[in-house]
């Protein structure tokens, strides 16, 4: 790949060829099976895909629709792509096969690259049939040699539709850059350290900077399968240092009793409550960092849980929200009518609709602020507290209720396992999941939040993609509204 002189993701190239000329037989990737890839490996594969792919007429710009498993042939699929100039779309893995037609229908993709089961797809989803199918194969000769600029859009990805439809984000090649350069301090360590990593755009960070990453010997989408014990063998037997995950596997982890050389954990993807960071810091001496973000602005804070003070953890208790940290240095930061809204290199000024991008983002002299959607503050030490997302909150004749002002609360109350604060028939109800003997304490601890009624559930629905976020729409629908 790089002796073609193609480039990819601009400068973000160069970071990988210094990463290969100085650790080309250092392993890149382990994947799920336990194979490794070397640096030299991942290039060599990248060389020869997009050698074979560039006689398949891929022009500058063209747009890839691409599913693989998450493997080392992923991300050499993606160089390879890149380094030919092409867009490359990624589909919400979560959404299923809703997904796949949702990027198929939005993109308008010249080509389909997949392999495995993947492309058998491609005969189950009508948009897709027509589309010439790109697989993975040994390649010859060397590829068209293409001037790839920062403005091009590498990537299309979409958000994870949890609140809503998913939308297109076009990505390029200096977004990424810009995001590398805001994530990469945050996991920059002296240490020859092996990652654990569940969110790929951290394998591309890792793969820039000479770093190891195991990958999951577990499908992400079905979290909820995962044994503590598997985890923790994973970690043992790949002598991780450290995870890259979301908080639903740090409830797992949480469980394990031998992580062996493990010694820090970063988390994100959702809400990261402050009993789960204290047992994972007493119980197990780790290092916990919580990295709040979203898809159209990755990283956004973060926080070293050994940093939540006592003080800390009694606003928590008492109602103010969720602690997340100090906004990261690439980024602008502003509070509007109690939403987060920020601006900088690595957040996403637009989408592929317009329409998004004018009910998303306000244009303000040369910012464009995107709005998050979630409600919060900022404390007198410039730290960042989250209330949840607007519109979630639940309006009474008194007052207005935030869902993490109650909900990270009732975390730490006795016999809590889950909770969710809903409007139900235009009044604040507390959907828990857990010990139902604790129902009346429950009630009577509510109310001092303003909410008058606790409902117990078996399960309260949870999001597709990392199992960390409430599926509100789904609990409504499960309590019959």
């Amino acid at each position: 790949m790089l002796c073609m002189g193609c480039v990819w993701m601009a400068n973000l190239l160069n970071h990988f060829a210094d990463a290969v000329a100085r650790h080309a037989d250092r392993t890149a990737i382990v994947e799920g099976n336990g194979r490794e890839v070397t640096f030299r490996e991942v290039q060599k594969r990248a060389q020869q895909l997009a050698s074979k792919w560039s006689r398949k007429g891929l022009c500058h710009g063209d747009r890839v629709l691409l599913a693989m498993p998450v493997n080392a042939d992923l991300y050499a699929s993606l160089a390879a792509l890149w380094s030919l100039g092409v867009t490359v779309v990624l589909p919400e893995p979560a959404m299923g096969l809703a997904g796949l037609r949702h990027a198929a229908r939005t993109t308008r993709p010249k080509a389909f690259c997949a392999s495995g089961y993947f492309a058998l797809l491609r005969f189950v989803v009508p948009e897709l049939l027509r589309l010439p199918l790109l697989r993975p194969g040994q390649g010859q000769g060397e590829p068209s040699i293409v001037d790839v600029q920062d403005s091009d859009v590498a990537l299309i990805s979409f958000t994870s539709g949890t609140t809503g439809q998913a939308k297109a984000i076009p990505r390029s090649h200096a977004f990424l850059m810009a995001q590398h350069d805001a994530i990469a301090p945050l996991l920059d360590s002296d240490a020859a350290e092996r990652d654990l990593v569940a969110f790929p755009v951290f394998t591309l960070i890792n793969l820039a900077t000479g770093r190891t990453t195991i990958l999951p010997n577990w499908k992400m989408t079905k979290l909820d399968r995962l044994s503590p014990e598997q985890l923790a063998g994973w970690v043992s037997k790949q002598q991780v240092t450290r995870l890259l995950i979301p908080p639903s596997l740090c409830e797992k982890l949480a469980q394990c009793k031998d992580t062996g050389q493990l010694h820090t954990v970063f988390t994100g993807g959702g809400p990261v409550f402050p009993d789960l960071t204290r047992r994972l810091l007493e119980q197990s001496g780790l290092d916990v960092v919580c990295v709040y973000g979203s898809t159209e602005a990755e990283p956004i804070a973060h926080l070293n849980a050994r940093e939540i003070s006592d003080g800390d953890h009694r606003d928590m208790a008492a109602g103010r929200g969720l602690l997340v940290g100090r906004p990261v240095s690439h980024i602008k930061l502003r509070i509007r009518d109690d939403e987060v809204q920020v601006a900088g290199d690595h957040v996403n000024d637009g989408y592929l609709d317009p329409a998004h991008s004018k009910e998303n983002k306000i244009k303000d002299g040369s910012n464009i602020w995107h709005r998050t959607g979630d409600a919060g503050h900022l404390d007198e030490r410039g730290r960042l507290w989250l209330l949840g997302r607007l519109g979630s909150d639940v309006k009474t004749p008194t007052r207005r209720i935030f869902p993490f002002a109650v909900e990270i609360a009732a975390h730490q109350w006795p016999g809590m396992t889950n909770s969710a604060l809903m409007s139900l028939n235009g009044s604040p109800v507390l959907c828990v999941e857990g010990d139902a003997d604790n129902l009346s304490n429950w009630n009577r601890l509510a109310q001092e939040f303003g909410v008058a009624k606790v409902t117990h559930v078996k399960k309260i629905p949870m999001d597709k993609r990392h199992r960390s976020k409430i599926d509100r729409v789904e609990l409504a629908h499960l309590l019959g509204y």
